[in-house]
């Protein structure tokens, strides 16, 4: 099984790139933002809780995230692999992930991140909220997303570093060029 964690600040291109990796190699996305997103959308009970928590700009707690993705690991038990994009942001979540595949005979394949610099994420996030107008892309909140991934989340990388899992990819350039990057990272993992 192939289970790839996307890694990266909020606008470096997670979306993009998964949609590419998820159609290369038959993967299943598992988005956190996505799955929140849909609570939300549908106003569940766990959807009006995630709901209050983005809105104030903060990380919904570790407890939420990971067993919302299980449930959507034991949803597909048919997959080839994941790719996970955008989660985990805390070693806690790492390692919480790391203890739940282990317990159905799987693991984190490998780890890419996107090296993106600040200037070009706030750019690209300016653009992407013009188009789609999503709520977590306006100014305060973005700020907070990026702080927060560059206070606290950049931390989970030494997790995968030292497990040997860690592949950083220059996430500048054209959405082409950094596709063919990450596909030659993930076919050095199955070779």
């Amino acid at each position: 099984m192939l289970n790839l964690v996307l890694f990266g600040p909020p606008g470096a291109g997670k979306g993009t790139q998964s949609e590419k990796l998820i159609s290369k190699y038959n993967l299943v996305h598992i988005s956190t933002g996505d799955i929140f997103r849909s609570h939300i959308k549908n106003q569940t009970e766990l959807g009006k809780q995630v709901s209050q928590i983005i809105a104030d700009g903060n990380l919904v707690p570790d407890s939420i995230t990971i067993a919302m993705l299980e449930e959507e690991i034991k949803n597909n038990p048919n997959a080839k692999g994941f790719i996970f994009d955008g989660f985990p942001r805390t070693v806690a979540q790492a390692e919480a992930l790391d203890a739940f595949l282990e317990g159905i005979g799987s693991n984190i394949t490998g780890v890419v991140a996107l090296d993106v610099t600040e200037e070009e994420l706030t750019q690209r996030i300016a653009k992407r909220q013009e188009i789609s107008g999503r709520a977590d892309d306006a100014a305060d909140k973005l700020k907070k997303r990026i702080e927060e991934y560059f206070g606290k989340t950049i931390h989970v990388l030494p997790y995968y570093e030292g497990q040997g899992k860690l592949t950083k990819v220059n996430g500048i350039g054209e959405i082409e060029t950094i596709f063919a990057e990450l596909s030659s990272v993930i076919d050095s993992y199955k070779a």
